[in-house]
C-alpha cells in the first residue's frame, strides 16, 4: 500500500492488522478504516457524486480503529484530526492504496483465482463455480453480494489476510464504464482462469455500443496470468472470438456443436427442477438441477468447464450442480399456500434476460395457469431506451403471457409495446410499491408470476409485499427473510 505516516506511533507499526473497512459503521477495534472521497471515486471509474467519509475518521478512531487512511488535503480541511496524527496514514488516492494492499496480500497467497464476467449471470455462475470447487473438497473464497467492482473486489481479496488457507478465489468482475474497470481488477488479482459468460446490450449509456462492451469484457482474458485458461461461451460469437486474446489454453461451453462442455436432453420438470445430460471432456453424467431456464444451464456449463480446468471429474461436477441452489433474487422459486408461485428474479434486468426469464416462466408454469410478468424499467440502455423497451414489450406479448405490469419510467413503453402486439391486459405502475398493490389485488390461485427489474427500480419490494400478505408453503416459509 502506498502512503505516508510521518507521525505514526512506533508501536502501531508493529501491530498486525487483518481487517480493513470503508464503512465507518463497521469499524471494530483493531481495524484499519479507509476514508474515501470524491477524487478517488472519480480517478477510479465510479460514476456519480459520493459522500466524503473523512468526516467519519474521528468516529472510527474512537471506535478503536488502529489507523485510518485519508487524503492529505482532506486532513488539512479537518483540523480536529490533528490530535490523532499518530494514527493516520496519508495517501493521494485512498482507493488505489486499498487496491495496492489487496494486491500485496494476493501475492503472498498461493491459491488460484477464477475470475468471472458477463453482461448477465455473473453472480449465479460464481455461486455454481464455488459449489463445484467446494464440492470437490477445495476451500473457496468468493465475493459476497455483488462485490465485483474496484472497492468490493479488494475488500474480498483482503479476507486472505485474515485466512490465507483458501485454495481458490472465485471472483466476479463487473464493469459499467469505458474506464477499463476489469483491467484494473485483473491487476489486483491476475486470473488463473478467466470466464466470460456473454456480451449483451447493457450499460450502453456509458459504453456506447455492444462492440465497446465486448472489448471491456475481453479485458478479463487479456489480463490472465501467462499460461492461464480462458473459459468462453461458445454460443456467443463475440465471446468466442476472445480466444484470440488468450495467452494460454481455451475451453468452451455451450449448446452448440463443437463446445468442449455441453448439455443435452434438457427436460424442464417445472420451476426449480431441470434435468440434463452434462458432457465434459472426460465423460458424461446426468444432472438434476434446481434452477430453471436455458440461461442458468449455460451458467452451470461455465461452472462445469471451470471444474474440468481443476481436474474435477464429470460425476463430481454433476453432484455439485445437483446440490446447488439459486442465489437470492436470482431465479428464486417461491410457492405460496394460496396456490400461486413466484419466480423472483428481481436483482437486475436487461432485454435479453427479461425475455429469457419470461420463457422460463412459460416453460415451468402448470398448464392452464395465468402467466403474469411484473417488469421494471431497464436502466443504462442509452439513447434508444424507449424503443428498446417498446420492442421488448412486443416480444413479451408475442411469447403468450397473460398479464404485464410495467414498472416506473420506461416501463410505460414496455406496456405500450405489449398492447400494440395484442396482449389482453397490461398496466403501468409508477413505482414498485404501486406495482405491488396492483399485483396483490389481482392475484389468485393457480397464477405463475415473474418479478424482474433493474436494481434501481427495487422490484424486490413487490416480492416483499407478497410475503407480507400471503404465507409461503412448507419449509420455504422458514427460509425466506
Amino acid at each position: 500500500m502506498s502512503g505516508s505516516a510521518p507521525n505514526m506511533a512506533p508501536a502501531l507499526t508493529q501491530r498486525e492488522v487483518d481487517t480493513f473497512v470503508i464503512d465507518s459503521r463497521e469499524v471494530r477495534a483493531g481495524n484499519v478504516f479507509f476514508a474515501l472521497s470524491q477524487p478517488e471515486y472519480k480517478n477510479n471509474g465510479f460514476n456519480g457524486d459520493f459522500e466524503d467519509s473523512t468526516k467519519y475518521v474521528e468516529a472510527a478512531l474512537r471506535s478503536g480503529a488502529t489507523a485510518c487512511v485519508l487524503r492529505p488535503d482532506r486532513y488539512k480541511e479537518h483540523t480536529s484530526l490533528e490530535k490523532y496524527s499518530d494514527r493516520l496514514i496519508f495517501s493521494d488516492d485512498v482507493i488505489a492504496s486499498l487496491q495496492g494492499l489487496a494486491h500485496g496480500v494476493y501475492k503472498e497467497w498461493n491459491g488460484s483465482v477464477v475470475a468471472i464476467t458477463g453482461s448477465a449471470g455473473k453472480t449465479t455462475a460464481k455461486e455454481l463455480t464455488a459449489e463445484v470447487l467446494g464440492f470437490a473438497g477445495k476451500k473457496v473464497l468468493k465475493n459476497i453480494k455483488n462485490y465485483n467492482n474496484g472497492l468490493g473486489h479488494p475488500l474480498t481479496v483482503l479476507n486472505l489476510a485474515k485466512d490465507p488457507g483458501y485454495d481458490a478465489a472465485v471472483l466476479e468482475m463487473g464493469m459499467s464504464t469505458p474506464l477499463h474497470e476489469i483491467e484494473r481488477l485483473c491487476r489486483i488479482t491476475p486470473p488463473d482462469v478467466s470466464v466470460v459468460l456473454n456480451v449483451l446490450p447493457v450499460h450502453l449509456e456509458h459504453l456506447g455500443s455492444i462492440e465497446n462492451i465486448a472489448a471491456a469484457k475481453a479485458e478479463i482474458v487479456a489480463g490472465m496470468k501467462p499460461g492461464g485458461t480462458a473459459v468462453l461461451n461458445f454460443d456467443d460469437a463475440r465471446v468466442a472470438q476472445m480466444a484470440d486474446l488468450s495467452s494460454g489454453k481455451v475451453i468452451t461451453f455451450g449448446f452448440g456443436d463443437g463446445a468442449n462442455v455441453t448439455a443435452a436432453n434438457v427436460v424442464s420438470k417445472g420451476f426449480g427442477m431441470t434435468e440434463f445430460t452434462l458432457s465434459c471432456p472426460d465423460g458424461i453424467a446426468n444432472v438434476r438441477f434446481h434452477l430453471s431456464g436455458r440461461h442458468n444451464i449455460l451458467n452451470a456449463l461455465a461452472a462445469a468447464a471451470v471444474g474440468t480446468v481443476f481436474g474435477i471429474s464429470v460425476e463430481v461436477i454433476a453432484g455439485a450442480l445437483a446440490n446447488a441452489a439459486p442465489p437470492p433474487q436470482r431465479g428464486e422459486v417461491l410457492r405460496f399456500r394460496d396456490g400461486f408461485v413466484v419466480l423472483n428474479d428481481s436483482y437486475n434486468s436487461n432485454p435479453d434476460a427479461l425475455i429469457s426469464m419470461t420463457q422460463t416462466l412459460l416453460e415451468g408454469s402448470p398448464k392452464g395457469s395465468r402467466k403474469i410478468v411484473v417488469a421494471g424499467e431497464m436502466l443504462e440502455l442509452g439513447p434508444d431506451t424507449e424503443r428498446i423497451h417498446f420492442e421488448t414489450g412486443r416480444t413479451l406479448a408475442s411469447l403468450g403471457i397473460d398479464e404485464l405490469i410495467g414498472v416506473r419510467g420506461n416501463g410505460e413503453s414496455l406496456v405500450a409495446g405489449a398492447v400494440s402486439a395484442g396482449i389482453d391486459s397490461a398496466q403501468f405502475a409508477t413505482d414498485s410499491d404501486a406495482a405491488a398493490k396492483m399485483l396483490v389485488s389481482m392475484i389468485k390461485s393457480g397464477d405463475a408470476i415473474l418479478v424482474k427489474g433493474s436494481r434501481g427500480v427495487r422490484t424486490e419490494r413487490v416480492v416483499d409485499e407478497l410475503l407480507a400478505n400471503f404465507e409461503l408453503e412448507g419449509e420455504a416459509a422458514a427460509n425466506v427473510r
